[in-house]
C-alpha cells in the first residue's frame, strides 16, 4: 500500500464518501446486495479532500502520461474532478456523456477534441467498468488517441480488469478495495468479523446475500 492509497482511502472513510455497513447492505441501481457504498462526489465538499485527489491526479498524469494533450471527465461524477486537473495542467477539458444528447447537435462528447489527440480520461469509481470504458470507445470513435484513465477508486473486480484489458486501455487508481479495507480494519471502522463478510462479497458480489 503506497501513501497515496493509504490516504486516499482514510479521507473516503472520513468524510463518509465510502460507508462499510457489512450488518446492513446497500442496494445498488444493479440489484447487487452490497456491504459498501461508495460516493465519491461528496470529495468535492471538502476542500482539502478535493485539492488531494486534484495534485495526486496531477503527480500520476506528469509521471505516467506526460503526453497529455486533453482531460476527459466521465458524466457526471468525474466531471468537476476532470475539469480541476485540466486547469492545473492547462490543458483542454472536455466531458463525456453517458449517452448521445437527445436534442440540439446529439453530442456525446461535449467540448472540443481533434483527430489524434492524446487524451487522458479521469474517473471516480470503478465497478465493472462498462459505463467507464464507453467513454473511452467514444473518444476513440472521434478519433482520439486514448492513452489511459485514472480513477479515484475501483472494486477490484475480476470482471473490470479483464473489461479494461480487453479494451487496451491502462487503468490507474489512487486507491482500491483491499486497501480501503485494511484501513477499515486498523482504524477499528470494522472488526474481524465484518472483515470476513466483506471478503466473501468482494469473491462474487453479483450472488452475495447477507
Amino acid at each position: 500500500m503506497n501513501e497515496i492509497s493509504k490516504r486516499t482511502s482514510e479521507y473516503l472513510l472520513q468524510i463518509k464518501a465510502i460507508k462499510l455497513e457489512p450488518a446492513k447492505p446497500f442496494s445498488w441501481a444493479s440489484g447487487w446486495k452490497s456491504p459498501i457504498y461508495c460516493d465519491n462526489r461528496k470529495t468535492l465538499s471538502y476542500p482539502g479532500v478535493r485539492s488531494f485527489i486534484r495534485n495526486s491526479f496531477v503527480e500520476f498524469t506528469r509521471e505516467k502520461y506526460p503526453q497529455t494533450e486533453v482531460i476527459a471527465g466521465v458524466a457526471t461524477g468525474a466531471i468537476a474532478q476532470g475539469a480541476l486537473v485540466a486547469q492545473e495542467l492547462d490543458v483542454p477539458f472536455v466531458y463525456i456523456r453517458s449517452g448521445a444528447k437527445s436534442h440540439g447537435l446529439g453530442n456525446k462528447i461535449e467540448g472540443v477534441v481533434k483527430k489524434g489527440q492524446n487524451v487522458l480520461v479521469i474517473e471516480d469509481l470503478i465497478s465493472t467498468g462498462g459505463s467507464s470504458l464507453n467513454a473511452v470507445f467514444a473518444l476513440r470513435e472521434a478519433g482520439c488517441n486514448v492513452i489511459g484513465m485514472l480513477a479515484i477508486f475501483t472494486y477490484g473486480f475480476t470482471l473490470a480488469e479483464d473489461n479494461f484489458k480487453k479494451a487496451q486501455c491502462n487503468l490507474t487508481t489512487l486507491s482500491n478495495y483491499n486497501d480501503l479495507v485494511n484501513i477499515a480494519l486498523e482504524s477499528g471502522y470494522i472488526d474481524e468479523d465484518h472483515l470476513e463478510t466483506l471478503k466473501t462479497w468482494r469473491k462474487d458480489p453479483g450472488n452475495w446475500t447477507p
